[in-house]
Order: structure tokens, then sequence, then C-alpha cells
């Protein structure tokens, strides 16, 4: 039996760059809330724009994540 160590880099590759990526856009969500309170907090006119950024940083994740259950789960298919 042959391992194709080529198609285990891949998707080794893949998966950790999507994890990197979700990471990164779920921390921008964070972020967008972090802005938000901070500006309420310090008196200031709150911005819809951060609580806009953290809910299509965090949109975007949960698609990412029922695409991956989706794909897991074979009843879906």
């Amino acid at each position: 039996m042959s391992i194709d160590w080529t198609a285990l880099g891949q998707v080794t590759a893949v998966s950790i760059g999507v994890t990197v990526a979700v990471v990164v856009v779920f921390a921008l969500g964070v972020l967008g809330l972090a802005r938000f309170e901070g500006a309420r907090e310090n008196g200031g006119s709150t911005s819809n724009l951060g609580v806009a950024q953290a809910a299509l940083c965090f949109l975007a994740c949960a698609a990412v994540v029922a695409y991956g259950i989706h794909l897991i789960v074979p009843q879906f298919h």
C-alpha cells in the first residue's frame, strides 16, 4: 500500500490555510465589537460600522463552519 504524500500535503496546507483565515476573520469581528464598545464607553457617537463589521465577519465564519459540516455529514449529500 502506497501513501500519496502529495495529496496529504495538499490537504494539510489547505486545512491550515482555511483555519488561519477563519481565525483572522473572527478576530476582525471581535475588533469591530471592541471598537463599538470603546466608542460607547467613551461617550462618543456610537458608529454602527463596528457592529456591521462584526456581523459580516461572524456571518462569514458561520458560513465556513456550515459548509464544513455539510462536507463531513453524509446525510447532507
